[in-house]
C-alpha cells in the first residue's frame, strides 16, 4: 500500500513540474503582428529575467544595468555547439543586417550554458564570427545557474562515451527585451529571420518603453 502512494505521488509529482514548464511556453507565446493591430502584444508587461553579473568577451564585469536603455535579442548556448546555436546566432545576425539602421537600438547578447569550457577567451573568438555588435556573456558556475534560473532556460551537460568532449542539452529561444525589461517576443528555432526583422521593426515603430 505504501509502494502504490509512493508511486501515485511521484507520477502527480511529475505530471506538475511538466504542467508547469507548459504553462510558462503557452503563457509566453505571443501573437505574431498583425496590420489591422496598432501595437503588438508583448509576451508579459512584468519585468522578464532579473538582475546578474557576469563577464564580457572583453574581461569586463558587466550587469544588466549596463544594457537597460537598449532593446536586447538573448540567445543562451555554448561556442562548442555543434550547429543550433550557430544556426541561431547566424539567423541574429541576418536579421540585424535587414533592420539596417534600425538595428543601433537592438543590443544581441550570446551568453553561455557552458561556463566551465566557455572562457572569457573563447567567448571572444566565437562572437567575432557573427554580427560586430555582439556581446558574449559569461560567470562563475553559480552565477550562470542563477542566470538561466532567472531566465527559464534549461541545460544540462551530457556525456557520450563516444565523444572525447561532452555536450550540453539546453533551450533554444531568442529572446527579445524591451529597454524597461518587459519580454516583448520569444523566438523559436522555426522563426526565420524575416519574421524576425519584420517583428522587431514593429515594435521599435510602436513601442514606448
Amino acid at each position: 500500500m505504501k509502494k502504490r502512494l509512493l508511486i501515485l505521488f511521484l507520477v502527480i509529482l511529475a505530471g506538475f513540474g511538466a504542467g508547469a514548464g507548459a504553462l510558462f511556453l503557452q503563457n509566453a507565446t505571443p501573437s505574431l503582428p498583425s496590420g489591422g493591430n496598432p501595437k503588438p502584444a508583448a509576451v508579459t508587461d512584468d519585468v522578464f529575467g532579473g538582475p546578474f553579473t557576469l563577464t564580457d568577451h572583453h574581461g569586463k564585469t558587466v550587469t544588466d544595468k549596463d544594457y537597460a536603455d537598449q532593446y536586447r535579442l538573448i540567445y543562451f548556448g555554448f561556442t562548442y555547439c555543434p550547429a543550433i546555436c550557430p544556426t541561431e546566432l547566424s539567423k541574429m545576425t541576418t536579421t540585424l543586417n535587414q533592420l539596417g539602421e534600425k538595428s543601433r537600438h537592438v543590443k544581441p547578447v550570446f551568453i553561455t550554458v557552458d561556463p566551465e569550457r566557455d572562457t572569457v577567451e573563447k567567448m571572444a573568438s566565437y562572437v567575432s564570427l557573427f554580427h560586430p555588435s555582439f556581446t558574449g556573456l559569461t560567470g562563475t558556475p553559480e552565477q550562470i545557474a542563477k542566470t538561466l534560473k532567472d531566465y527559464k532556460i534549461y541545460a544540462a551537460k551530457r556525456e557520450d562515451e563516444s565523444m572525447t568532449e561532452y555536450t550540453m542539452d539546453h533551450s533554444s529561444f531568442i529572446y527579445f527585451i524591451a529597454p524597461d525589461g518587459r519580454l516583448l517576443h520569444i523566438f523559436k528555432i522555426q522563426d526565420d529571420a524575416d519574421m524576425m526583422t519584420q517583428t522587431i521593426s514593429e515594435w521599435l515603430s510602436t513601442d514606448t518603453p
